[in-house]
């Protein structure tokens, strides 16, 4: 039966629900009391945090080679390694075998989005919907919601792993059905036809690599900032699922003001708004602050991703090779956040100081934005 435009971006949507917001990201609500229960450190935990974002990176790196098969098959092949590596989380207190785990998962979620990306937009763009990209990308924002909610509703960190896995599984069988089959890619399309990336495309990399150090450090660390504080600990089962509220109006917010003012202004004025709500939690610790960390970090981070994908998928060719490019160098800054934020916190027992390093990497990021859109094509 052919797909239509609508339900072939509700079928991103939840790609990227179960292989992002739910595969990635559940790990920063399930944080906490995994800590507690199993006496790790904040290094461990970032440690284990960045070994998902050198999978994530190494994903992104082979998802640029041409590879055999359809894409199609790729993705739901990965969106079922994503839901058996959440589940195997809770089979283990093995610090290794965490380490593993979530590497493997890292690949499996670059390998979900950047096929699921060029599957979807690439059938949007054809159908003349490209404003529908904005419901693909809103799927991060949806599963960081009903995974931290439901997070919120168990008390044992290893059931939380369990009920992540079913339902990223079940989102994973959901995209099976709604999102066809590949359409044959022409020689001219192929990932091998490849032209030298330019300066300003290599310039967005380093901004978009900046941005990734930017905002994990929040991402990661903010539920167990307010654990970590007795005057709002009672927040701790909310922060996560405004985060994710937050984020599922963002990317439609932020592409509608691309469309206005250009792809990389808005990203620059994007990442100031980020690099606010990053600093808000490093000046001090309180229900305003973190709320509004929240709020803007959660209201940025899905934004600034779209809009980097988006910047790439312009030029010749087959997009997957500058997609994947951009989401390694992405990547890179993410697998450096949480190792620095976690060890820095051990030896002074706070966050403030890596936050600060993060919002001022994103207006660095802001500035070579405004620096690539100056430059020539």
């Amino acid at each position: 039966m052919p797909k239509t435009p609508v339900s072939i971006a509700l079928g991103g949507l939840l790609a990227m629900a179960a292989g992002i917001g739910i595969g990635r990201f559940v790990y920063t609500p399930i944080l906490p009391p995994m800590v507690e229960a199993l006496g790790l450190t904040q290094s461990q935990a970032g440690l284990i945090a960045s070994a998902n974002f050198v999978g994530y990176f190494v994903g992104a790196l082979l998802a640029a080679l041409p590879l055999p098969g359809p894409r199609r098959a790729w993705l739901l092949g990965f969106l079922a390694v994503n839901a058996l590596c959440l589940g195997a989380m809770g089979l283990t207190v093995s610090l290794p075998l965490f380490l593993l785990l979530r590497l493997a998962a890292g690949v499996a979620s670059a390998f979900i989005l950047i096929f699921a990306s060029a599957l979807v937009l690439d059938r949007l763009a054809t159908a003349r919907r490209g404003a529908l990209s904005a419901v693909h990308f809103a799927g991060v924002g949806s599963g960081v919601t009903v995974s931290a909610a439901l997070v919120a509703t168990l008390s044992d960190w290893r059931i939380m792993w369990f009920a992540s896995a079913a339902l990223a599984l079940v989102a994973g069988a959901a995209v099976w059905v709604m999102v066809p089959a590949d359409r044959p890619v022409a020689a001219a399309m192929r990932p091998s036809s490849r032209s030298k990336p330019s300066a300003r495309f290599l310039t967005l990399a380093a901004a978009y690599g900046l941005f990734g150090f930017g905002y994990i450090i929040t991402a990661t660390f903010i539920v167990a900032m307010v654990r970590g504080s007795k005057e709002i600990a009672a927040l701790e089962p909310y922060i996560w699922v405004m985060f994710g509220l937050a984020a599922v109006p963002s990317v439609a917010l932020w592409t509608w003001l691309a469309r206005r003012r250009g792809v990389l202004a808005t990203f620059a004025l994007a990442a100031i708004v980020e690099a606010i709500g990053v600093a808000a939690s490093a000046l001090w610790i309180t229900e305003v602050t973190v709320i509004l960390s929240s709020v803007f970090v959660g209201g940025t981070f899905m934004g600034l991703t779209a809009l980097g994908l988006i910047a790439a998928r312009e030029g010749k060719g087959d997009p997957r090779g500058r997609i994947a490019l951009i989401t390694a160098a992405f990547s890179a800054g993410q697998i450096l956040g949480p190792v620095f934020a976690g060890y820095v916190y051990d030896l002074t027992g706070s966050f403030a100081g890596p936050s600060w390093c993060a919002a001022a990497a994103l207006v660095l990021a802001a500035v070579l934005c405004r620096l690539s859109s100056r430059m020539g094509s």
